[in-house]
């Protein structure tokens, strides 16, 4: 029992430590890596600390801006000063000018910023990485929220107050920025004057219709498409003060009789076989009877329509036949209704051509305009269509989602849309429908094909696997390379947030000798890295071109493998992606392998002159000898640093034969001559490929002919075979 209850305390105290260690490495997740931010547009500084307002329950950082592509000096200061490493991760609404640098030793941060159309952009933010400064951890990282405001003023001062029932008239507005205000193509209904607010060019433009006599206030209220603040900066809002301003409504000279349908189509069947319109008895009108429809109320105008009475209804009003010739615009002019050449009535409404897209263009984010309609999964995209009477059509895209818009362009002419494709759409092409039917445009779905960091591309020489783009500059090996061979991280390519797609790579290799001379030269292209299973696109990647294993460079290499290589032998790979494959630059990177000895083992013949040599019991050196001959075999050490360069000493073992070159007629020992067992060491210069050296000797050895040991010393003439 009392060994049971010490297992029970352990396994407590266990836990405790557990969940404490848990707690804290918790803790250090969530503690904020800054402690404020500063961003400086044009004189004015905003500080995290002291600019911030609340929106939708976030604190965001609000800066004033004149321009779109306003530049912006940023200043971090961490939490933690002194710490290294801090960094600015990349993002399509900014352009980073100069990177995140540290100031004062860390202790605050500076860079420099220009962002990309902050009129348009929604949800900006800046988001800062820190690695962890302990193993194991996660880095660390922090988003700062930024809200851009601007100052926007809207002015309504008509030049003349005067309207008429049932005609409408545009005004012209003034404002600091035009773009900033919020359109609204739609008429208004059921007030005193109707309006509708749209900006073409530039000029925003005002379209008042009057349904009432007498004196009447038009009451506008604008909205923007930035906030801006109010409160003593405090509050977030889009509207801008209400306009009001009194117009005078008169009668027209003629009566006007409205229609049920104010928007009318011009085509084959509207112009033959005519549109039903229910219209104001005019009490002259005859059944029967076929009344002409001009755009001017003198004789002699352009037929726009004919009007055929058919029968009266209980309303007090008239069922007609319409039938169209020529398109209208109620902002043109009156249509006036006709008999005889003279005028009887007035009225008005639109007739337009059929609906037809003739062009789509599509806007990428961070891109320009272009006909190419090719979008990719998960993106999202500014759509544009181009052609006639696109106001009254009812667009939708087949599968995807229409997300409301920042752009102020809705024209007859030209319509925007902002469209979020799906990531997980399985259908090759996105149709376009008007009210339910096919227009015969489309959007071509593609999948993501940009080139990624390299990273995920892994070589092996021996050791485990490491990424290619670690290994910068040479590499030097000091052991036989068995294979270079290359593996590929297929599921680091795509994440949730990016897609990229297949990847394909170009191999180019080559091999030299120690000279630089080269062996064998190779290129393989088009290798296609497919993502994997990770990827949500995955089923939509594999095919037959896909890179199926590893990569091996002797498989490759026809005259001498990697195991096959002399020393100092040089492995040359340019990894790089295969530009035609892409419409932006892509990545290369360059792999150079040198095989590494640390000493070499070589015959030198020399000729030592002027040796000093001294034999046991004698006190000195004797006088400098003549020319000798050596043969040596002597071991040469390498700079463990440099490629292919030698350390100035040897050290080596062989045959000397002093005074060799003495050819008097005298005897051996008289002239001194003899051969001996040597073991010496030298320096000598290390130049390059010179075969003829000058080097220093210090060693000792055994002489055959006297018998004995002896010490020498003293300068050569080296020859290298």
């Amino acid at each position: 029992m009392l060994h049971l209850s010490g297992i029970r305390g352990l396994v407590g105290v266990f836990v405790t430590c557990l969940l404490l260690f848990c707690a804290q490495t918790t803790r250090a997740q969530r503690a904020p890596l800054l402690r404020d931010l500063s961003l400086r547009t044009d004189t004015t500084r905003y500080s995290l600390s002291h600019n911030t307002v609340q929106v939708q329950g976030e604190p965001q950082l609000y800066f004033y801006y004149r321009q779109d592509d306003e530049t912006a000096e940023l200043l971090v200061y961490p939490e933690t000063p002194g710490r290294a490493g801090l960094r600015l991760q990349r993002s399509a609404d900014f352009t980073l000018l100069d990177s995140l640098t540290p100031v004062d030793g860390a202790q605050y941060y500076r860079a420099k910023l220009r962002f990309k159309d902050l009129g348009s952009n929604k949800f900006l933010s800046l988001t800062f990485r820190q690695p962890s400064d302990s193993v194991g951890f996660a880095p660390r990282s922090e988003t700062v929220k930024l809200l851009p405001v601007t100052r926007t003023t809207l002015e309504f001062r008509p030049a003349d107050t005067e309207l008429f029932v049932g005609e409408e008239k545009v005004f012209e507005l003034s404002s600091n920025n035009a773009k900033n205000i919020r359109v609204t193509p739609e008429w208004t209904r059921g007030q005193d004057i109707d309006y509708r607010l749209e900006q073409e060019k530039g000029v925003l433009r005002l379209h008042v219709l009057p349904n009432a006599l007498g004196t009447r206030q038009l009451t506008l209220r604008p909205q923007t498409e930035r906030p801006f603040l109010t409160d003593n900066n405090r509050r977030v809002t889009y509207a801008l003060p209400s306009i009001r301003q009194e117009f005078t409504v008169k009668a027209s000279r003629l009566r006007f009789l409205s229609v049920d349908k104010k928007e009318i189509t011009l085509d084959e069947n509207s112009r033959r076989k005519g549109v039903e319109l229910i219209l104001d008895n005019g009490r002259t009108f005859d059944l029967k009877r076929t009344y002409r429809i001009e755009d001017q109320e003198e004789a002699g105008g352009a037929l726009i329509a004919e009007l055929f009475t058919r029968q009266y209804l209980t309303n007090d009003r008239v069922l007609c036949w319409l039938r169209v010739y020529n398109t209208h615009r109620q902002t043109e002019s009156y249509l006036y209704i006709k008999e005889n050449d003279l005028a009887k009535y007035i009225t008005n409404f639109n007739i337009s051509p059929k609906t037809t897209i003739n062009a789509v263009s599509v806007r990428h984010r961070g891109g320009d305009w272009t006909t190419n309609t090719t979008v990719n999964p998960g993106e999202t995209v500014d759509v544009r269509l181009e052609g006639e009477s696109l106001t009254r059509g009812r667009f939708h895209f087949e599968d995807v989602q229409v997300i409301p818009s920042d752009s102020s362009i809705r024209s007859d002419a030209a319509v925007v849309y902002r469209v979020k494709v799906p990531i997980t759409i399985d259908k090759k092409r996105i149709t376009i429908f008007n009210t339910g039917q096919p227009t015969g445009q489309s959007l071509a779905v593609r999948e993501f094909q940009r080139p990624h960091p390299l990273d995920f591309v892994g070589v092996t020489f021996g050791e485990a696997p490491r990424p290619v783009t670690r290994l910068n500059g040479p590499v030097l090996y000091d052991r036989t390379i068995r294979d270079v061979v290359f593996s590929f991280n297929a599921s680091a390519i795509d994440t949730e947030q990016q897609l990229y797609g297949k990847q394909y790579l170009t191999f180019d290799i080559r091999t030299q000798n120690a000279k630089g001379e080269l062996i064998e030269m190779r290129t393989v292209d088009n290798v296609v890295i497919c993502p994997d299973g990770n990827s949500v696109r995955a089923a939509f990647y594999q095919d037959k071109q896909c890179q199926v294993g590893n990569i091996s460079l002797n498989s490759l290499l026809n005259s001498r493998k990697t195991y096959d290589l002399d020393d100092w032998s040089t492995i040359i790979i340019t990894v790089r992606h295969t530009q035609s494959q892409y419409s932006e630059p892509g990545f290369s990177q360059k792999l150079e392998l040198v095989l590494q000895r640390r000493m070499k083992f070589d015959i030198d013949v020399s000729f030592p002159g002027g040796l000093l040599t001294k034999y046991p019991g004698q006190s000195s050196y004797t006088s400098f000898g003549g020319i000798s001959l050596a043969m040596l075999g002597q071991l040469s050490f390498y700079h463990p640093e440099k490629i292919n360069r030698l350390r100035p000493y040897k050290v080596g073992a062989g045959f000397v034969a002093l005074n060799a070159f003495n050819l008097t007629n005298s005897s051996n020992k008289e002239a001194s001559r003899d051969l001996g067992l040597v073991i010496i060491g030298s320096i000598s210069p290390t130049r390059r490929d010179a075969k003829l050296t000058f080097p220093l000797y210090l060693g000792g050895g055994y002489l055959l002919s006297e018998g004995k040991p002896f010490i020498l010393l003293g300068p050569g003439i080296g020859l290298r075979l």
